[in-house]
């Protein structure tokens, strides 16, 4: 068994960074095509009911599937740095790990998603003229979702190993297969919204197949043998150290975007419809965010394996400028083409209005946006999953309900829900700005301090 020939820790720094990014950026433009997809075959060959059913559901979906990614990530962290230091045994240990914890995640998901749907709609005042569809979409999709859990762990560990260019073949796969079942199942058989729910369930099993069948057949250290798939402890209490941070970070941005779509639920179905079409748009512009974000932690975790800080500070730049950049160009475009990207999803101008109204307001601050997802992943990478964490929980969580218990009880306007996004988003950057500064990533100082070192 060989170890990686995809190792970031050697050769130029831009090359390696855009050749992991390039494929993972090509293939969440895949992911969110089929995403999109939903929502506008659902809101042009539906009714507007339909879409806000569609649209509205999207906090839900992922707070819980966002609590088990956080785990991804913390294996995939690991299973970089084993590889970073060239040890193939913990490599393999930490890959079977990772793939138990997958398994038992994905029960307790697809559980807890199913019986906790209802009760979520009730507590976010979904109305009823759209809660019978969100439900049924909801727990069909909940149902199928271990696929999805399964998915996001094998990934997380062959973009450990430097891997980008399969996952991508492997997302163009399922979202193709999940653009046309939608097609055949609305359009063609005239489904409702089960019917793009059941799309999405059967494209995310194909994209966990093909993954699969890559580690089984690897003949890397990161090579999958069921037999083998059982619990390390000493390399799960490091999964779960980097893991869970992430994972609660994700929990607590997601919760306050369910206060937020309380909030906007209480403006009706075309304010539901309307911001949702907004926001599923906007997954287009932050898809270089996804790209960066994976590419950096990766890298930056390789790096500090094999303890070259020189390395760890020249590509956290690198990631972040190229990302805050490409977002003030997408920011500049959703900006003047707003009314007419919304109104791909719907005719209706009540609801272009509320869609555009919001993108409008955010499409300037992306950059910032960007800038915190992508301070996060480097973070991470370093061995800090707690900063993040404690900054996306103050700046994002706490200040958004802060305001919507204080000011959106007091004032109950629309512009409101416009206007909370941008100003978190420039508080956690402002933070994230300073932790660099101290850290000497955007100068020649002092290296990044080496954080714990993981048994090997």
């Amino acid at each position: 068994m060989t170890q990686h020939k995809n190792l970031m820790t050697e050769g130029n720094i831009r090359r390696k960074m855009l050749g992991f990014a390039l494929p993972i950026l090509a293939g969440y433009f895949f992911q969110q095509l089929y995403n999109t997809v939903d929502a506008l075959i659902v809101g042009n060959y539906l009714d507007a009911d339909a879409l806000a059913a569609v649209t509205s559901t999207g906090s839900i979906t992922y707070l819980l599937v966002g609590f088990t990614a956080g785990f991804a990530t913390g294996a995939g962290i690991i299973v970089a740095r084993h590889i970073g230091a060239e040890n193939p045994e913990e490599t393999e240990k930490s890959v079977h790990t990772a793939v138990a914890l997958g398994l038992f995640l994905s029960v307790l998901l697809s559980a807890a998603g199913v019986l906790l749907t209802p009760g979520i709609l009730h507590l976010m005042g979904t109305p009823e003229s759209v809660f019978p569809r969100s439900c049924r979409y909801l727990q069909i999709y909940f149902a199928g979702s271990a696929a999805l859990v399964m998915y996001n762990m094998l990934v997380s560990i062959l973009q450990a190993s430097g891997e980008s260019r399969y996952p991508l073949l492997c997302l163009v796969a399922s979202s193709l297969t999940n653009i046309l079942l939608d097609i055949v199942f609305i359009s063609v058989f005239h489904m409702d919204v089960e019917g793009a729910a059941i799309a999405t369930v059967i494209s995310e099993v194909l994209s966990v197949v093909l993954v699969a069948v890559k580690l089984l057949k690897s003949k890397e250290a990161i090579r999958l043998r069921p037999r083998r798939i059982r619990v390390d402890r000493a390399n799960l209490k490091y999964i779960i150290r980097y893991g869970f941070p992430t994972a609660m970070q994700g929990c607590v941005i997601d919760l306050s975007n369910m206060l937020i779509q309380s909030y906007i639920n209480s403006f009706g179905r075309d304010a539901m419809a309307g911001i949702g079409a907004s926001q599923k748009a906007e997954g287009f512009m932050f898809l270089p965010v996804t790209a960066f974000s994976m590419a950096l932690t990766t890298f930056v975790s390789q790096n500090m394996g094999a303890k070259k800080m020189d390395r760890v500070k020249q590509g956290t730049r690198f990631g972040l400028l190229c990302t805050a950049g490409l977002l003030l160009v997408f920011g500049a475009v959703a900006y003047f083409l707003a009314p007419k990207i919304v109104s791909l999803f719907s005719g209706d101008p009540e609801i272009i209005r509320y869609g555009a109204g919001r993108t409008t307001v955010c499409a300037f601050f992306y950059c910032l946006c960007g800038f915190s997802h992508t301070a996060s992943a480097v973070m991470r990478g370093l061995g800090k999953p707690m900063t993040p964490m404690l900054v996306m929980l103050i700046c994002w969580c706490a200040v958004r309900v802060l305001v919507l218990f204080t000011i959106g009880q007091a004032v109950h306007d629309i512009r409101l829900i416009y206007w909370i996004y941008p100003f978190t988003w420039t508080l956690s950057s402002i933070v994230y700005f300073i932790s660099f500064r101290k850290l000497s990533i955007f100068s020649g100082g002092r290296k990044p301090e080496p954080v714990e070192s993981i048994p090997e």
